[in-house]
């Protein structure tokens, strides 16, 4: 689930981060300390789970990828999306065909050139079924899509074509006006064909085993190790403005470990963790508040637990939790209550947000007595007195802490409720949530593109992020008109997804958590880490140190 942060209140924004190199003592930073070969270290919350860009679903993994490989068009100053490998594009007045013509200079670390097929051919292959690629479902525009994943049509018939080497067309079957945004992100990465073969089944599993095309090349990442290398790419397009030399990206699991280094200099950046480590930083030229995009919500598995399938348990378990309570006690970095399954911030109408504009109060706000009648309620209809599940999410200081929240402090206060939690690395917990593999779950999403349908689609009935694997056929409807027969009229597009959103809170598909506001020191000799609210997360392309 790709994570992205922003300001409150805008969809889209970059800011200049200043940043200073204080090598960390390890072999990585054994080059001289010239503002260009030594290695700046950026801290990372999670492993790279692939390098795989049909394989990718997850924001860390993204964010190195979309660093080292390049799309078509990428995120560039003031989070507007630019020409990366294309040079230019066409979009034809009915808003059905894309049109990109390449860059004539365009190459993989190779040295060979980026061609036209090479888009093609990765669509292709993230669309084929035995590639078993999660993320198919951002291509539901393209013509044939829909008969492609049933498997009633072959993937090459799908609707993306090279007619020359330095041309991709798109057909799309509806307008989609996010679609340039989704043309940015790691689904529509080129992959050349002749290296993915030679590679077979090895192909993305560590940073020897993939090709780039974008300003940095991944190096020393093993496949399962927490620190790898961002290098130089001398064969990109346009390295004469790539000033950095190399970063070290380091997994930081443990919140007092990162402090420590970040103050000893073996790291330049970290994510602050809690509220005494933002009160002793906050004031400082070093540090900085980043708002997320980032909405946190708890899903509680329907297929696993029948009980969940009752909407007053349901209900009950939402209105136990008193986020006020968890955001100021537990979190303390700026973080507030979530209003609903979509960020606050992301689209407004009319001077409305949306977040307020489809806001139902008692599927996001604390009540233990309105608590404790549903669940007595439910209780009462399913025939049991009492209840337990397992809840899931990360084995970082703040997944412990969330868990811990949720176990001691919000379920413990329903009668017969056991609730025991299971904290693992992430790459495991992905896995765990994409095979359904769980009681209840933590997780979150932040939108590649700033739209609300990217998280209303989340919860349609087929969607392989449901982990909740709730239903609603109505929701579904108006998700779908959003997405095709509304497409083009604003107000109406407006109206249903409102309508969705509704639907889900009411029936409370989805239990809202909360919206991430994440505190942030970094060096301050560092320019030019450009932050973006969606796509590419830190963009190290146009960074220098400042001697």
């Amino acid at each position: 689930m790709k994570k992205n942060k922003m300001i409150i209140g805008s969809t889209m924004i970059m800011m200049a981060i200043g940043l200073a190199a204080c090598g960390k003592s390890n072999s990585a930073s054994e080059t001289s300390n010239n503002g260009t070969t030594k290695p700046i270290n950026w801290m990372a919350s999670a492993e790279i789970t692939t390098l795989d860009p049909s394989k990718i679903v997850d924001a860390e993994t993204s964010n190195t990828a979309l660093n080292a490989e390049q799309g078509l068009l990428t995120y560039g100053d003031k989070g507007k999306l630019e020409n990366g490998i294309a040079k230019s594009y066409d979009v034809s007045k009915d808003g059905k065909t894309y049109t990109f013509h390449l860059r004539d200079n365009a190459k993989w670390s190779d040295g060979s050139k980026v061609t036209a097929n090479d888009f093609v051919y990765g669509i292709q292959r993230t669309v084929n079924p035995k590639t078993a690629a999660q993320n198919t479902y951002d291509f539901d525009h393209i013509v044939n899509y829909e008969a492609v994943s049933k498997g009633q049509m072959s993937y090459k018939k799908l609707g993306v074509s090279a007619p020359n080497d330095k041309t991709v067309v798109f057909k799309l079957s509806n307008p989609q006006p996010y679609f340039k945004y989704l043309v940015a992100g790691t689904d529509f990465l080129p992959q050349k064909q002749s290296f993915v073969e030679s590679k077979g089944s090895k192909y993305g599993t560590n940073s020897e085993n993939q090709i780039y095309d974008g300003p940095f090349k991944v190096t020393g990442w093993t496949g399962t190790n927490d620190a790898w290398m961002l290098e130089k790419n001398d064969n990109y397009w346009d390295a004469k403005s790539t000033k950095l030399e190399k970063i070290k990206i380091n997994v930081e699991k443990d919140a007092n470990t990162a402090y420590n280094e970040y103050q000893s200099g073996q790291l330049d950046e970290m994510m602050l963790a809690d509220k005494e480590q933002v009160k002793h930083y906050k004031g400082t030229p070093e540090f900085h508040q980043l708002a997320s995009a980032r909405n946190n919500y708890l899903e509680f598995n329907e297929d696993r637990i029948p009980a969940f399938k009752n909407v007053n348990i349901r209900k009950a378990l939402s209105m136990v939790v008193n986020r006020d309570q968890f955001v100021n006690d537990v979190m303390g970095d700026g973080s507030f209550p979530a209003k609903g399954l979509v960020s606050t911030g992301m689209m407004s109408r009319n001077g409305v947000d949306f977040a307020d504009a489809a806001y139902v109060k008692d599927a996001a706000t604390y009540n233990k007595k309105k608590a404790l009648y549903y669940w007595n309620k439910g209780m009462k209809e399913i025939g049991k007195k009492s209840l337990t599940f397992n809840i899931l999410f990360d084995d970082t200081s703040e997944g412990k802490s969330i868990t811990e929240f949720l176990q001691s402090s919000a379920f413990s206060q329903l009668p017969g409720l056991k609730v025991t939690a299971t904290n693992i690395p992430t790459k495991a917990r992905l896995s765990r949530q994409i095979a359904y593999d769980y009681d209840a779950t933590v997780t979150g999403w932040s939108t590649t593109y700033p739209d609300p349908i990217s998280f209303l689609q989340l919860l349609t009935s087929t969607y392989p992020y449901n982990f909740a694997r709730w239903k609603n056929a109505e929701y579904d409807k108006y998700v779908n008109a959003a997405s095709t027969t509304d497409a083009n009229n604003s107000a109406k597009r407006w109206d249903d997804m409102v309508k969705a959103e509704k639907i889900l809170m009411n029936d409370q598909g989805a239990v809202p958590f909360y919206q991430s506001s994440e505190p942030q020191v970094v060096k301050t000799n560092i320019k030019n880490v450009t932050h973006s609210a969606t796509g590419l997360e830190w963009n190290f392309s146009k960074a220098y140190v400042e001697k």
